[in-house]
């Protein structure tokens, strides 16, 4: 001990022991919040499984954007304060954008598409009950609320809030519905994710040419995490 502190070897298989304990719970982290994932799926009617498939799917399938079109802008206004920016003298500065790239996301949009597209056709086969009517006007009620809260960001995007669709769609799913179930998660489900598709990034593509960004996509950067939880909420209902 030296100016009362005390030194304490934990020796080599403490060490290792300590190291496979760090490794081990990075280790089951992710492989519990696939579990905790894999168990809301699960109860929208899905096998583990395929659970677990689609979460891995929507997750990977998030950094896969497929091309739609091209916004072509017109002209790009240029303050005479910000003239010099794009100047041959300051490299360093960034272009004006002329064209936006629009594309669809693999994991934020054509995955959540398909699988409200699913659970509609199970939940009428199983229920018997019509639910065009309710979820329209689920749907209509989130994009709304969606494309009040959406954020332009200039040189960034869209940003859609975390968790206020979520929010509005599980409310819709309780109200429209009357409590708890199966039509009602559905409800909230295929709410959720259409209506901040339409509300948080179709509805506001007459404003992209304004925020001065090479590309959009459509349930990707700036809209996947609302989409993803909007998939999770449902099975609180369930």
């Amino acid at each position: 001990m030296a100016g009362g502190i005390r030194f304490v070897s934990a020796g080599g298989l403490s060490v290792l022991v300590i190291l496979l304990l760090v490794g081990l719970v990075i280790l089951l982290i992710p492989l519990l919040f696939l579990g905790v994932i894999g168990a809301a799926f699960t109860k929208l009617g899905f096998s583990w499984i395929t659970a677990i498939a689609v979460v891995l799917l929507m997750l990977f399938g998030s950094y896969v954007n497929i091309p739609v079109y091209t916004i072509k802008r017109d002209m790009v206004r240029v303050s005479p304060d910000t003239t010099s920016l794009y100047s041959a003298d300051t490299p360093w500065s960034p272009a004006p954008v002329w064209d936006t790239l629009i594309s669809i996301n693999l994991g934020g949009a054509i995955i959540p598409i398909c699988i409200s597209l699913y659970l509609l056709y199970q939940a009428v086969h199983i229920t018997g009950t019509s639910l065009l009517i309710p979820v329209g006007a689920g749907i209509a009620i989130v994009s709304l609320v969606t494309f009040v809260s959406t954020r332009q960001i200039m040189g960034v995007g869209l940003r859609v809030p975390l968790i206020i669709p979520g929010l509005t769609a599980l409310l819709m799913g309780l109200l429209l519905f009357g409590g708890a179930g199966i039509p009602a998660t559905v409800l909230a489900f295929v709410s959720g994710t259409i209506g901040i598709l339409l509300g948080g990034n179709l509805a506001q593509l007459h404003r992209i040419k304004a925020l001065d960004v090479a590309d959009l996509s459509i349930g990707g950067v700036g809209t996947f995490g609302a989409i993803f939880i909007c998939c999770i909420l449902p099975a609180l209902i369930a």
